[in-house]
């Protein structure tokens, strides 16, 4: 009897770890999917309205878009080359599974864009591209980040740099853009420089509606039946600090730890895997941080 309860209980078991094994590969093709969809999108504001018009994004994508015009070399050429260096601080910063979805997000978007740029351009009116290749772009950028990607090595910069100076993330990132879409103006002229800041403030804005308000910094809470083994994942594998509170029951009055973190939005994809992979039926709730007092908000390389 015993031997034939703990052929079940194995049985049991194993059949945990195949439905776990299931859900985890549903949650990866799901993920790579919308990052390939969101490399096409944004492939298409580039090379259909933007491009063609000589009106650019921030960040690496607009030094790639001037980098081009200079050299006559393919728009997808410098969005690989230009992102390797951040790639690597990404790596180290972030984690794997966020260089990983950027490498495959800005080589798509590569590929994509080589396709095409054959494309006629749409239209000719500067302000009708710089409007709809900026719904147009931010909406393929704002799908690569909430899956966890991004296309914009600036950002990572920023969030390392946030660490060393009185600046916040989006100051920095700010500033970084206001200087790339200066330099437009010497290439392309003044005038392709103002359209290009209206459609970089367009694509920022789409971005925040499609991510749904997610800011630079988030505070995450967490109520789980496994808080150490949590607690120390994050610590390990997202190079946080963890806050164990302790707390109670509303219902049944049982003890429970509660876990706080405060992390970048780039690393929310990343808890949330690491959540779902130590407790499926873990509660999670976040929230936008606007200001972090006292202490400073680090993280440590976890690489």
């Amino acid at each position: 009897m015993t031997e034939n309860n703990t052929a079940d209980a194995m049985m049991i078991e194993e059949q945990k770890k195949k439905e776990k094994h299931r859900k985890k590969m549903r949650f990866f093709i799901k993920k790579y999917l919308f990052l390939f969809l969101g490399s096409i999108i944004t492939a298409i504001g580039l090379e259909i309205f933007l491009v063609p018009n000589n009106v650019i994004d921030g960040g690496i994508v607009g030094i790639s878009i001037m980098a081009s015009a200079l050299t006559g070399q393919p728009l997808g050429l410098f969005l690989v080359l230009l992102n390797i260096p951040f790639l690597y601080l990404g790596y180290k910063q972030i984690g794997k599974t966020f260089a990983f979805a950027t490498s495959f997000s800005i080589i798509s978007l590569s590929i994509w864009t080589s396709y095409f740029h054959p494309v006629a351009e749409i239209t000719h009116d500067l302000f009708l591209a710089a409007i709809f290749g900026g719904i147009i772009t931010g909406l393929g950028v704002g799908i690569i980040i909430r899956n966890g990607g991004s296309l914009d090595g600036t950002e990572i910069v920023a969030i390392i740099m946030d660490k060393r100076s009185g600046f916040s993330v989006g100051e920095i990132v700010m500033f970084m853009n206001l200087f790339i879409l200066s330099s437009a103006g010497l290439i392309f002229g003044w005038d392709r420089a103002m359209y290009s800041l209206v459609a970089y403030f367009i694509i920022a804005k789409v971005i925040d509606i499609v991510i749904k308000g997610l800011d630079e910094s988030n505070g995450v809470m967490i109520i789980t039946s496994n808080p150490d083994e949590i607690a120390e994942a994050l610590m390990a594998r997202l190079g946080r600090g963890v806050t164990i509170l302790h707390g109670e029951g509303g219902y049944t009055g049982d003890p429970k730890k509660v876990l706080y973190c405060v992390v970048t939005r780039l690393e929310v994809d990343k808890l949330k895997a690491i959540v779902t992979e130590k407790d499926e039926s873990a509660f999670v709730t976040i929230n936008q941080v606007h200001d972090i007092m006292g202490g400073r908000f680090k993280k440590k390389a976890i690489h």
